[in-house]
């Protein structure tokens, strides 16, 4: 499954510049770098000194100079016998992320649409693109009575939506900081959180239970819960939500579509390789 998510990256990816060419204001050591690492790729993930050094047309002393600097960071690792230099872990944090970007909606569209013939309900996925909450996946609901829980154009309401908080929650508190201090917390309803200090207990109530959720706090008259999706790493890489109205949001019904939802997010994370004892499914789904 992950091949065609690689083959996608490379049909997007730019073409190497020439070996030699005139860097036209950019950083030669920067280029120089990052040919290497090109090289050790394609090599096939390994490489000597020598070998790198013949192909990028510098001399032994200033190739080993930059691939110690990658290695410092994490670019570039030593190989098995020492005598070889491969692809390091950092590089693999790069591609997952990529991955992340390319593959999710593929992998995530059975369980959204799963979640759309249980439910009936509207239901989206959405990821954070630095401090934007963007929803890259969207089944409309089959209702009778329909609601929009889509962003449209507004990129700074992760505070507001149950997908934003069910990945806000788990973020680092710097990096929670950072993109609050970016994007703000505007108001779009009265009953949006736009206290910091509020929204941080909410992201603990939400780590509690397992799941986030939005009393119309992003629409009036929607209601929307959402969970976190995790991958190999248990890092959170996006999250579901199923939107409803109001007049259909019971007690009784939201524990009906939060069983749901968790088990949809629970598998998917499970397919990326989660972890089983960070799942959603650990915590108690309780109805507030």
């Amino acid at each position: 499954m992950i091949s065609k998510g690689v083959d996608e990256l490379r049909s997007v990816m730019p073409a190497r510049p020439p070996i030699g060419r005139d860097n036209g204001g950019g950083i030669q050591a920067l280029d120089r770098a990052f040919l290497i690492l090109d090289i050790i790729a394609d090599a096939g993930g390994e490489a000597k000194l020598t070998e790198i050094s013949a192909i990028a047309g510098l001399n032994v002393s200033t190739c080993h100079h930059l691939i110690s600097t990658l290695y410092n960071w994490g670019y570039v690792a030593r190989g098995v016998d020492s005598k070889t230099y491969v692809l390091g872990p950092r590089i693999l944090h790069l591609s997952a992320a990529c991955l992340r970007q390319v593959d999710l909606p593929r992998r995530a569209q059975h369980y959204v649409d799963r979640l759309n013939d249980q439910t009936r309900e509207t239901i989206q996925l959405s990821i954070m693109q630095d401090t934007s909450l963007v929803n890259v996946l969207r089944r409309e609901a089959r209702q009778p009575v329909r609601v929009d829980g889509g962003l449209g154009g507004k990129l700074n309401a992760a505070h507001a939506t149950a997908t934003g908080k069910a990945i806000l929650a788990w973020l680092p508190p710097i990096e929670l900081s950072r993109i609050i201090a970016h994007q703000g917390l505007p108001g779009f309803t009265p009953n949006t959180i736009t206290d910091f200090d509020e929204l941080t207990e909410e992201l603990r109530l939400t780590r509690r239970r397992g799941f986030a959720i939005d009393r119309e706090e992003f629409h009036s008259g929607v209601v929307c819960v959402g969970a976190a999706i995790r991958d190999h790493a248990g890092a959170v890489v996006g999250s579901i939500g199923v939107a409803m109205p109001l007049f259909r949001a019971s007690a009784e019904y939201l524990d009906q579509v939060k069983e749901q939802l968790i088990a949809a997010v629970d598998e998917l994370s499970i397919e990326l390789g989660a972890p089983g004892a960070i799942l959603c499914g650990t915590k108690k789904v309780t109805s507030e």
